[in-house]
């Protein structure tokens, strides 16, 4: 993990975005409920009213966090599939970019699952719930074509093919947080979207990756 020092001299957006990445970083291996102002600050060798200079308070921070993660995880599953041309294949490479992204960034699940937990309807969850939704409406419309193609099996139920998808990353990551072994999840990935890949696709589909595979 990185330790930030003292951010001098930055821009204003230079340095929230330094004050968002002490946070994901202090959620690597800190409860994110537990997270306060005061240790921020001191992760990032600032006092308190340095930090409030740029947020007003910690709320703020945290929708700030969200719109981070959310914004790099969409714009990295999106360049994975750009380009590809076979729905399965795209899915495939959203998948293990996906996984990428949470062994760099352990602490960004920890918040996104802290925040989606919460009882409070708080600016922060209503980015995550609304990252959530824009990401099952980007694998629905993947399975759809899928299934135009004839890649995906034509009676498979989109939405729950589509929710099964982001389930199965996120007990990849469960499972990742509890060993402490992010560099496991990247390992198991591409074994686990086979499995994944098998309730999906069409009998044909399978054949022909498999004769690519072998």
């Amino acid at each position: 993990m990185t330790t930030h020092t003292r951010p001098k001299n930055l821009p204003a957006e230079e340095r929230r975005n330094v004050t968002v990445e002490a946070v994901i970083e202090l959620a690597a291996t800190t409860n994110p409920g537990d997270i306060t102002t005061a240790a921020i600050a001191k992760h990032m060798h600032l006092t308190q009213g340095a930090l409030f200079r740029h947020f007003p308070n910690k709320e703020a921070i945290w929708q700030a966090v969200m719109k981070w993660v959310a914004k790099r995880l969409m714009a990295r599953i999106d360049k994975a599939a750009e380009g590809v041309e076979s729905p399965l294949a795209a899915m495939r490479s959203m998948f293990l970019a996906h996984v990428t992204f949470v062994s760099e960034h352990p602490g960004a699940p920890r918040m996104l699952f802290g925040e989606l937990q919460g009882a409070k309807p708080t600016p922060a969850k209503r980015l995550a719930r609304a990252m959530m939704k824009q990401y099952a409406e980007r694998l629905n419309h993947l399975i759809e074509a899928g299934k135009a193609c004839g890649e995906l099996a034509e009676d498979l139920d989109s939405q729950a093919a589509a929710t099964l998808f982001i389930g199965t990353i996120q007990g990849l990551v469960m499972q990742s947080l509890m060993s402490g072994d992010m560099e496991r999840m990247r390992a198991d990935a591409p074994r686990v979207f086979a499995i994944y890949q098998r309730g999906i696709a069409t009998k044909q589909d399978m054949a022909e990756t498999g004769r690519t595979t072998s």
